[in-house]
């Protein structure tokens, strides 16, 4: 969406820009605006905002503070389109017989066509600040709600700017759902979502993201239970399934494409007391796909790994809960082996990385094709790598464990705990022990945790006896804590929305079996057992990787502790 033509840029700043970087300005959307112009200046985003501010006369504001009793006055659509919103300023002014100023925080130069709008809907003269895009865009989604601006109602003199022929014409609710629906998509993607929830409850529609793990309530329209069963529905149609079947659960997925972003969305729906509860995962097909060292593998975990996928046969399994990143890790190992002398083919459900020069395949249960079965057929293809998606079953498990004594290497995954609980896991299908010993070469168990904002995070003392407690239940060196005065904490900005972290990186477990531990696996010893035998070999446990990336100041101890004892309950 292209909003009003950007205000004329003060002349000391159009001057220090081309013709191709003032057209690349003229076309970004408002919220793009100061990224184009930091880029064409070669400052930093805060750099360009000063001189912006400076050479256009105005404030710039920090620490921005909604004003609520203001919020009222514009329409959700004129905020969103023009990227504004009301802030507090000093002290609030008295009512008297001039109307107070109107303080309004703005991600670029106002322009006149804004300043004639403002008019129409308030008497209050306008007081800019120039502020950061992303706070601003944050403070709008907080106050109004996720696409507040397409389910508006009342008063329709206002029409968005990219629509300017359609004055004359009344914008119907199932446009405003289509709108509505592809806002929240679009706001998932923003703020890297890996799911989307739409919850009907008593008395409203509850939507919530899940980000870096933890599932985040999103700000909604207030009016928004009015549209439910039209969004529900909606979000039916585009996933091509039968909306008035309402009893029975349904899966499907919705190919979305919006500002260059391509999705594969899987679909959910089930019925609930109040209506379907839809839940999409999101799986983008242009993400940028993680090597070893992204995942957050320390080079020594590296070696070991590497040393492992040079082997011509054998299993290497990833173990861990869902959403702890074991597709991700396999795609990195493929990509890590992947050349022209090897045959690679992978059985997936979903797809969620295409790796150029491998044949990747889809399951589908529905028509019959399940892992075992796509997997017999794999084995007829001549591969020399396979990637089974998941071992669910003991019909896979034999299948996989078979091909690797064949000559084949093959990745895989197990929910277990640990790394070597997927032993015992592969016994208790029903595996023979000494099959179970000679194929499996290593299993890795990790968990995603939730990596500290670069741009906040900052050093802080630690209280030894916490310290020492935490260090015990990871089942790290206590003595540790005599050594340590500080480590690096969250504190919160706009980058990172407030919350102290941005993005995650891995932890690891590395379990390889030597003689003692096979002999243990024949004896069907329990994973206990396994476990210490294995750190008595020298295995770092999930607890101690863990302790090692708050040292180098990737994480936290409680962002730890709450990923390790969570997977361990």
């Amino acid at each position: 969406m292209i909003a009003s033509a950007p205000a004329t840029l003060p002349a000391t700043l159009a001057a220090r820009l081309d013709d191709p970087q003032r057209q690349a300005l003229l076309e970004a959307p408002r919220e793009k605006r100061l990224a184009v112009l930091a880029a064409a200046l070669a400052l930093t985003e805060p750099e360009a905002l000063s001189a912006l501010a400076s050479a256009a006369g105005l404030a710039t504001a920090s620490n921005l503070e909604p004003d609520p009793a203001a919020r009222g006055l514009l329409p959700a659509r004129l905020v969103h389109d023009y990227q504004i919103i009301p802030i507090r300023f000093g002290e609030p002014a008295e009512s008297g017989p001039t109307p107070p100023p109107l303080h309004l925080a703005s991600a670029w130069l106002p322009d006149e066509v804004m300043n004639d709008w403002l008019r129409t809907f308030t008497p209050r003269p306008p007081v800019w600040h120039l502020a950061v895009p992303e706070r601003v865009h944050q403070l709008i989604i907080e106050n109004y709600g996720v696409g507040s601006g397409s389910l508006e109602d009342g008063d329709d003199s206002y029409v968005a700017p990219e629509t300017p022929t359609q004055n004359e014409e009344v914008v119907d609710e199932d446009a405003a759902v289509v709108r509505f629906v592809t806002d929240v998509i679009s706001q998932a993607v923003e703020d890297q979502a890996t799911d989307i929830h739409w919850e009907p409850q008593e008395g409203q529609l509850r939507i919530r993201y899940r980000v870096d793990g933890l599932l985040v309530p999103v700000p909604v329209p207030e009016n928004l239970l009015r549209f439910q069963d039209a969004i529900i529905s909606r979000l039916k149609i585009m996933a091509r399934l039968n909306i008035s079947e309402r009893r029975l659960p349904q899966d499907g997925r919705i190919n979305f494409k919006a500002n260059g972003t391509t999705l594969d969305i899987r679909v959910s729906t089930i019925p609930t007391i109040y209506a379907e509860s839809i839940s999409l995962r999101l799986l983008n097909q242009k993400k940028e796909a993680y090597t070893m060292d992204r995942l957050g593998m320390s080079a020594e975990e590296q070696a070991q790994i590497t040393s492992i996928l040079d082997y011509p046969h054998g299993i290497i399994l990833v173990t861990g809960p869902t959403g702890s990143g074991k597709s991700t890790s396999l795609n990195a190992f493929l990509r890590k082996i992947n050349s022209t002398d090897l045959r690679i083919i992978t059985i997936e459900d979903p797809i969620e990385y295409e790796v150029p020069g491998v044949n990747q395949m889809q399951v589908r249960p529905e028509i019959g094709l399940s892992f075992a079965d796509a997997l017999r057929h794999v084995l007829r293809q001549d591969p020399d790598v396979i990637m089974v998606g998941e071992i669910r079953d003991k019909d896979t498990a034999e299948i996989a464990i078979r091909a690797s004594l064949t000559g084949h290497l093959v990745f895989s995954t197990l929910h277990t705990n640990d790394a070597p609980g997927a032993i015992t896991r592969l016994v208790d299908m029903g595996i023979e022990p000494f099959l179970v010993a000679s194929a499996i070469e290593l299993v890795i168990a990790q968990r995603l945790v939730r990596r500290l904002c670069s741009q906040c995070s900052r050093p802080a003392p630690v209280t030894r006896i916490k310290l020492v407690e935490s260090l015990a239940i990871l089942g790290c060196n206590a003595a540790e804590a005599e050594l340590i005065t500080e480590l690096k904490a969250p504190v919160g900005c706009d980058r990172c929305r407030g919350t102290g972290y941005r993005g995650r990186i891995g932890i690891f477990e590395i379990f390889r079996l030597n003689e003692e531990m096979h002999e243990l696996v024949l004896k069907r010893e329990s994973t206990r057992t396994l476990a210490e035998s294995a750190r008595k070999h020298g295995m770092r446990t999930l607890g101690q990787s863990g302790w090692e990336k708050v040292k180098a100041g990737y994480t936290t101890l409680d962002e730890v502790l709450r990923v390790i004892t969570v997977a361990e309950k």
